[in-house]
């Protein structure tokens, strides 16, 4: 059988003047999973539109292609395309679970939450003639999932071809977030066993990795178990987890032992009625400052998430979101509109509200307002969110930043790390266009493995600020 699957690309990665490193970070892993369920002899074509232009003139049984908001009108595009083609077409991902009949209008056989369990049923029931046009996620577990097959990822293509997801969810539930929406009927926060995952990291060559999971914190015996058993592998590595996490006492100092070297952290926002609005509840009350700080005793640096648009933001919350960030020495930060994903309690909520003014979904990419806020205009709201880039960015914040440190070594690490994510990106997109954005990657090691861990024999939980303690026990 001759398969084809498909990532689409969003319209921004296709530019012909410019190519943002973001979509060349990390390869289709969604769909490298998915293709572990075929058989030995299956021929299988993966292509990731970010990073290569797709060939459309094959001749395909299956079509498999993952939808994300943003990709949902280029993915019903080539749907049709193969369709025409006689192909037979099978659609799932974020945006396909959130609007199945959407997506049906453009699909065979459409698939809602993941995958592992329904993959081999679906392949089953295609090759005796008899598929069903929906398959839905029931039962959440990945014991016994083959491992992905990693030899149809084309490494060559990415900043960061050792991408790995050890887990799938999260435990938490925030109103803006797709996880619930996608998770509905089963459990929403399930993890590998720990031999399949450190055995999956084996597999691995070189010395990077980055957790793509949603919190790598999140199920604690899990994540220490993982740790210990990473110990001695000689990996340095980067994942997200949440700032309650970070207090877990005795967590982040397995993780840093085992290579932890930068976390992605969601601090969403500084106000607290927002945090109840939207029911990120696990940030309350959280001492963001002493997370940073805990972070950076054991030698991690951190990217800081922020959500703008929220029923608490006025104008003024830009500069206070900027001016925060730059004090407390974040290295990289990341800015997002507020965006009501189909599916989410806060999708329905601002629906009822007779609040979305657009259901154009190119829009939904975090950059657009597409529901109109409470206490600016449309057009404040988008201004910020760039200006907060530009700020952030800008040379003298950077030295700013810098100067946070306390040693020269953090200095030049800062200094070297924020500045080429942002001022280097004419470099970026030059090495993009060239195909050789992988050759980075050694310095990339090497400056997440120059992090000076001294204080790890040091520190132990009973040395944690009482201020710190406190936030750990819930």
């Amino acid at each position: 059988m001759k398969v084809k699957m498909i990532l689409p690309a969003l319209t921004e990665a296709l530019s012909p003047f410019w190519r943002p490193i973001k979509y060349h970070l990390f390869p289709p892993l969604g769909l490298a999973t998915i293709a572990s369920f075929f058989d030995e002899d299956d021929e299988i074509d993966l292509q990731d539109e970010h990073v290569e232009v797709l060939n459309l003139n094959d001749e395909p049984d299956l079509v498999v292609i993952q939808v994300y908001i943003t990709s949902a009108y280029r993915a019903y595009e080539l749907a049709d395309h193969y369709k025409s083609k006689g192909a037979y077409i099978a659609l799932g991902g974020l945006h396909v679970t959130s609007l199945p009949e959407e997506a049906a209008q453009h699909a065979d056989t459409i698939f809602l939450g993941p995958g592992e369990d329904t993959w081999r049923q679906f392949l089953q029931d295609f090759r005796t003639g008899h598929p069903a046009k929906m398959y839905e996620s029931k039962i959440r577990t990945l014991v016994g999932s083959p491992p992905i097959r990693r030899d149809l990822i084309k490494r060559h293509h990415y900043l960061v071809p050792n991408s790995i997801v050890v887990s799938r969810g999260c435990p938490h539930h925030c109103d803006f977030c797709y996880k619930d929406a996608f998770y509905k009927g089963g459990k929403s926060f399930y993890t590998q066993p720990v031999d399949d995952a450190l055995a999956e990291i084996e597999r691995l060559p070189g010395k990077h990795l980055y957790f793509l999971d949603d919190h790598i914190f999140g199920h604690e015996a899990f994540a220490a178990e993982l740790f210990e058993g990473m110990k001695g592998m000689g990996r340095v590595w980067q994942a997200a987890a949440t700032v309650q996490s970070i207090f877990k006492p005795g967590l982040l100092e397995k993780a840093a032992e085992a290579g932890l070297r930068s976390m992605f952290v969601g601090f969403e926002t500084l106000n607290p009625h927002n945090l109840r609005e939207q029911h990120k509840y696990h940030n309350l009350n959280r001492d963001y400052s002493g997370a940073i700080k805990r972070l950076r005793e054991f030698g991690v640096m951190v990217n800081g998430s922020f959500v703008y648009g929220m029923d608490s933001d006025d104008d003024t919350v830009f500069d206070r979101t900027i001016e925060w960030a730059i004090t407390q020495g974040i290295e990289t930060a990341t800015f997002h509109i507020l965006t009501p994903y189909p599916g989410t309690l806060l999708y329905k909520r601002m629906l009822a509200q007779n609040r979305i003014t657009i259901h154009n979904w190119d829009l939904y990419d975090t950059r657009h307002a597409v529901y109109s806020p409470t206490q600016m205009s449309v057009e404040t709201l988008e201004n910020g969110y760039w200006r907060s880039y530009r700020d952030f960015y800008r040379w003298s914040s950077i030295f700013k930043g810098v100067w946070t440190k306390d040693n020269l070594a953090d200095r030049l690490r800062h200094l070297a790390y924020t500045g080429a994510w942002k001022k280097a990106e004419p470099i970026w997109d030059m090495l993009i266009r060239l195909k050789q954005v992988n050759h980075l990657l050694p310095t990339l090691e090497n400056v997440l493995n120059s992090f000076d861990n001294h204080s790890l024999a040091k520190q132990n939980v009973n040395e944690l600020p009482k201020s710190q303690l406190s936030h750990t026990s819930t």
